[in-house]
């Protein structure tokens, strides 16, 4: 295997999924601004996700509209002419 090639500064991140507040702590390289007092007491990095394996549809079973960046708004703005052309 070669030499120096991974990573350095593994450390214990906490991953908060922000639709349903399910956490977990997992070693991790990411950087992050925020920090968070775990389940254990202690204060460690917070990474926040918008979807995790407990809030996926494939995972959950349940069909559920994520819809953070607006694409449903993009797609009707940019669409809005061909829409009101069709009610005419």
């Amino acid at each position: 295997m070669k030499k120096d090639i991974h990573p350095k500064n593994y450390r214990f991140v906490v991953f908060k999924d922000i639709s349903n507040d399910y956490m977990f702590l997992t070693r991790s390289t990411v950087n992050s601004k925020e920090t968070i007092t775990y389940t254990d007491g202690k204060e460690y990095p917070l990474v926040k996700l918008e979807i995790s394996n407990t809030s996926h549809p494939f995972f959950t079973g349940k069909i559920k509209l994520v819809d953070t960046a607006g694409r449903v708004d993009k797609f009707k703005t940019k669409y809005q002419k061909h829409f009101e052309n069709r009610t005419k």
